[in-house]
């Protein structure tokens, strides 16, 4: 006679899932809306923007956690958006980077019809990859410093709440930073006399008609797509493959390039598998049953939904924010993954020389031929890795 598990109440993947979704958009929304306005958006289509994302990636997270009974959770793409303040606006302005999310979201598709596309981005070699992210995401991660000499007093509660809690709680040390933005902020309105219009707090949809520029798809959809799949797609079932789940990827790639699909001429860039974010729903903390861990996604993916109801709040608090605050949260919302990415850049000795002329190629934001930086760095890094190695193994025969 075996004995049979002690199951958990069922508030605890339920409050697991809460958790995910509060810590997933309030850890990344200021990079979200920083990328979407660098392209373009005004604060309505940024407002949208987010609302979309918000929706179209918890119902992705619900319709997989309910058809495969796993914790899939679903995400935007927080370096995507790092990606796109990198950028900046492009020829076509707004409507032209709308166009890119929509060819980002056909990519994701056709990865999820025809394989042969995914292994041909696995062949890029990680550190050049990497590289390029980490370069994109340079300058984002220096605006807190640059924002403590600029705006010390409204910077410094921020940086020093995160610090404290980056010892204390890693896991909300970055949305506890968020609040500490929300005092700041609310202070600055209480001594300025500013007052905030609730009409501006209300939702809302701004649809953009897109077009299809060649700037826009060079410089803004192939390298978002790149850096989706890189450093979203891939560690995500990276991620979950450690928690003993198997990600069906075909299944996941259509539904999130379906739902990118569904919410870019809302202004939402791209959702994608979660990667860091997995494991708090995934991990044996959510739920110790292996095989009731996907009520937390059911449950991220619904809390996901209601907390973009907050976009047009969170848009007006970026609006509203006196100078260099909600730069400094993005900043700091990004060291992790500015640190792991350059970690595996630099990783291995023999790619170190590439990855480094990738990094600085994209961290220089030089835009040629109106093609943004990131596509010069994937360039760059794949010729000084081309002649570095042509006829190494031959010689070595």
């Amino acid at each position: 006679m075996t004995d049979t598990p002690t199951r958990s109440p069922l508030s605890r993947p339920i409050v697991a899932g809460i958790v995910t979704a509060l810590v997933g958009v309030t850890s990344s929304f200021a990079v979200v809306l920083t990328g979407l306005s660098a392209v373009g958006a005004t604060p309505a289509q940024a407002a949208s923007g987010l609302l979309a994302l918000c929706v179209t990636m918890g119902l992705a997270a619900i319709v997989l956690a309910w058809r495969y009974r796993m914790p899939i959770t679903v995400a935007w793409s927080t370096p995507g958006a790092a990606l796109l303040a990198a950028t900046g606006a492009v020829e076509g302005g707004w409507p032209a980077a709308v166009g890119a999310f929509l060819v980002v979201a056909g990519l994701i598709l056709l990865t999820a019809a025809w394989p042969y596309l995914g292994r041909l981005i696995a062949r890029i070699p990680p550190s050049i990859a990497q590289a390029m992210l980490a370069g994109v995401l340079l300058p984002l991660c220096l605006a807190p410093v640059a924002g403590l000499v600029a705006n010390p007093w409204g910077v410094a509660p921020v940086i020093i709440t995160w610090l404290v809690f980056a010892r204390l709680a890693p896991r909300w040390a970055v949305p506890l930073a968020f609040v500490a933005a929300s005092v700041v902020v609310t202070v600055h309105l209480v001594s300025t006399g500013a007052t905030i219009d609730p009409a501006v707090l209300v939702p809302g949809v701004a649809l953009t008609a897109p077009t299809f520029t060649f700037g826009a798809i060079v410089g803004i959809a192939l390298p978002l797509f790149l850096v989706t799949m890189a450093s979203q797609n891939v560690p995500g079932v990276a991620i979950m493959r450690s928690y003993g789940y198997k990600v069906p990827w075909r299944p996941a790639m259509l539904v999130t390039g379906v739902g990118s699909a569904i919410a870019a001429p809302a202004g939402g860039h791209v959702i994608n598998l979660a990667a860091i974010s997995a494991a708090l729903a995934a991990a044996p903390e959510a739920e110790p049953d292996p095989a009731r861990r996907w009520i937390a996604s059911i449950s991220a993916g619904v809390s996901g939904i209601v907390l973009g109801a907050l976009s047009a709040a969170f848009v007006a608090l970026v609006v509203l924010a006196p100078e260099a605050v909600i730069p400094a949260v993005a900043g700091i919302a990004l060291f992790a993954a500015f640190g792991s990415a350059l970690q595996q850049a630099i990783d291995d000795p023999g790619e170190r020389l590439p990855a480094v002329v990738t990094f600085l190629v994209a961290a220089s934001g030089v835009a040629i031929a109106g093609v943004s930086a990131a596509f010069w760095a994937l360039v760059a890094g794949l010729i000084v890795r081309f002649v570095m190695h042509v006829g190494r193994r031959d010689r070595s025969a």
